[in-house]
């Protein structure tokens, strides 16, 4: 969610400061009322690795969203695109209706995928029916590779962190994001004409303040808190199902967050020839 523009405070974009110092890829590349595919981002990332490599830079691919790194390093499904007259009637039903409709839809020509999409991951749910809907065939009849692609040599490291302490992490986090000025910013963004249609304000720390507006008779203080557990809430269970993404990398290095030297043993290793 950080190609986003304008979408700052909720997805922890990393600061102009930062930025400077070592340069970030796919960041403020699209308008939060463009889409941006897996395909779009494992296009992108491919281009941005090749433009580190030239300039002598290691590429450093870091996530986050887990389906996306997942399909950038083992490569994309042989799923088709789908035809964009049945893409947009798809978004269309998804912003009309809710979603209640297109995953009782997949449940019946799709039910693998359906038990693999979570219930606020409205975005895999309208592609897995796009591509039902397209051709005929489930999303998740379509072979994916079983191993990273011979394109780049991954070094794939999972950071570890113990479960009690990431929901820590994650509420101090959402806490954070509120105190420096994340509703100002969801407003910001609403007043520009952005809304719960819009593919970027679908983001977790977006989507609950528009899908739980304040009531005529709430009190402003106790709708932030209550809009903020909310992201609270969403943000832990999307971490869980993350680290069910990643889990499924082959060969991936679990290594503890923090543990500086076992991150650099390994790339010395890995890297000793180069």
């Amino acid at each position: 969610m950080q190609v986003y523009r304008g979408m700052d405070l909720g997805t922890a974009k990393p600061s102009a400061g930062l930025r400077a110092r070592l340069p970030h890829a796919l960041v403020d590349v699209r308008d939060p009322s463009e889409s941006f595919s897996v395909g779009d981002f494992a296009r992108l990332a491919d281009e941005a690795c090749e433009a580190a490599l030239d300039s002598g830079r290691l590429p450093v691919v870091s996530g986050g969203t887990g389906f996306y790194i997942r399909n950038f390093v083992l490569g994309l499904s042989a799923a088709p695109e789908a035809d964009p007259a049945i893409r947009e009637s798809v978004s269309r039903q998804l912003a009309e209706e809710g979603p209640t409709a297109l995953r009782a839809e997949l449940e019946a020509g799709d039910p693998v995928s359906a038990a693999r999409i979570a219930a606020a991951d409205h975005y895999r749910l309208a592609r897995a029916v796009e591509v039902l809907r397209s051709t005929g065939r489930p999303l998740s009849s379509f072979e994916r590779p079983a191993a990273p692609r011979t394109r780049w040599d991954f070094v794939l490291v999972e950071l570890v962190v113990p479960r009690a302490e990431l929901y820590a992490r994650i509420d101090a986090r959402a806490e954070a994001m509120f105190a420096a000025g994340l509703p100002a910013e969801v407003d910001t963004l609403v007043r520009a004409g952005y809304g719960p249609a819009a593919p970027g304000l679908r983001a977790i720390g977006y989507r609950e303040f528009l899908e739980n507006p304040r009531a005529p008779d709430e009190d402003e203080a106790e709708w932030l808190d209550r809009v903020l557990e909310l992201v609270k809430r969403n943000s832990r269970r999307y971490a869980k199902r993350q680290l069910t993404f990643f889990s499924g990398l082959p060969g991936a290095t679990r290594v503890a967050a923090g543990d500086e030297a076992t991150f650099r043993a390994l790339l010395r290793e890995r890297f000793a020839d180069s």
